[in-house]
């Protein structure tokens, strides 16, 4: 990693994929902690606090012209129809590692820091607490194609392409007026699902099993964006891994959910998942990632597993993104 003294002037960001579910996270505190958010996107948008640049994203001329004048780019897009990844391969590879790589040729050409959103599931599951020095082996090809698109910013970003995967995201969409998505073979949705189920009094099943991800260390969407700020006010490079201090398992994780929002943990059942609802390819058991060296690089504080839910329990009661890391 790579380390640049800290300047405290407000910076102007741009984020792909900013009405998204993590980008909207992100947008929402950089613009919270002061800092001028652009969102970068196919079509113009009126339901977001921040302008919307809209973009031909297969131009690299035209992408780096919406980055001038702008310090950062946080890459958060993806393509979400992940059936189709495995059924169409050019367009999944366009789709991630090509719009990556014009993304970060843009960042270069403009002088703009590429910071990139990856993911636990560039590991193989074999490794608890993967540290932040692996460049991974990826079970299926959604993490294939985010690895590869981490070594297009390595290639094209050396010196303060940040690198940043993230794990188990907690949290809820800041634009999109709707409860949680359902409960999936990973983690993303799984706490808010569970507790949008027990407040109302529903049965909860906690998916396990050969063909679930088991093992992670979540997070949460708001605290991502917090230490994302901090990676754009330092300009650090490298591979960060923006996840809680605590690898858990599902049942774990549920019942800590319990206790912290006061729950019924009698309502939790456990089973295999439907067979609808299986990822169209392995995916890693224990994706768990070590976040030592990122913590260091970016002096974090504690972000335990149940801190992150008190603070996920505060923004659900506020409607408001909170994230435990502060702006220096």
């Amino acid at each position: 990693m790579t380390y640049s003294p800290q300047t405290t002037s407000p910076k102007v960001v741009a984020v792909t994929g900013s009405t998204g579910f993590v980008g909207s996270n992100i947008a929402a505190v950089l613009r919270a902690y002061g800092h001028t958010v652009i969102g970068l996107g196919r079509t113009e948008r009126h339901d977001a606090p921040w302008p919307i640049r809209v973009v031909d994203f297969s131009s690299v001329d035209e992408l780096t012209a919406a980055l001038r004048e702008v310090d950062a780019v946080v890459h958060c897009a993806i393509a979400n129809d992940f059936n189709r990844l495995v059924a169409d391969r050019d367009y999944a590879y366009d789709s991630f590692v090509g719009m990556t790589s014009r993304v970060a040729r843009a960042a270069a050409d403009s002088g703009a820091q590429m910071v990139y959103i990856s993911t636990d599931w560039i590991v193989d599951g074999t490794q608890h607490r993967c540290p932040e020095t692996e460049r991974g082996n990826p079970l299926n090809y959604y993490g294939f194609l985010k690895a590869m698109g981490e070594q297009v910013v390595r290639d094209i970003n050396p010196t303060d392409g940040a690198v940043c995967r993230i794990a188990g995201v907690m949290g809820r969409h800041q634009l999109a007026d709707e409860g949680p998505r359902t409960q999936d073979v990973g983690f993303g949705y799984f706490v808010y699902s569970l507790v949008d189920a027990l407040r109302a009094g529903r049965t909860f099943t906690v998916w396990n099993g050969p063909h679930v991800n088991q093992v992670t260390t979540p997070s949460l969407a708001a605290e991502i964006g917090a230490q994302i700020e901090r990676v754009i006010a330092r300009r650090i490079g490298g591979t960060l891994h923006l996840v809680g201090d605590d690898a858990v398992g599902r049942r774990e994780l549920a019942e800590l959910v319990c206790d912290v929002f006061e729950l019924d943990p009698s309502l939790l059942r456990e089973d295999l998942p439907p067979e609808s609802e299986l990822f169209p390819a392995p995916v890693p058991v224990d994706s768990s990632l070590d976040n030592t060296l990122t913590k260091n690089a970016l002096r974090l504080p504690d972000t335990t597993l149940r801190k992150l839910l008190d603070t996920f329990r505060r923004e659900l009661e506020t409607g408001v993104p909170q994230a435990i890391t502060q702006p220096e």
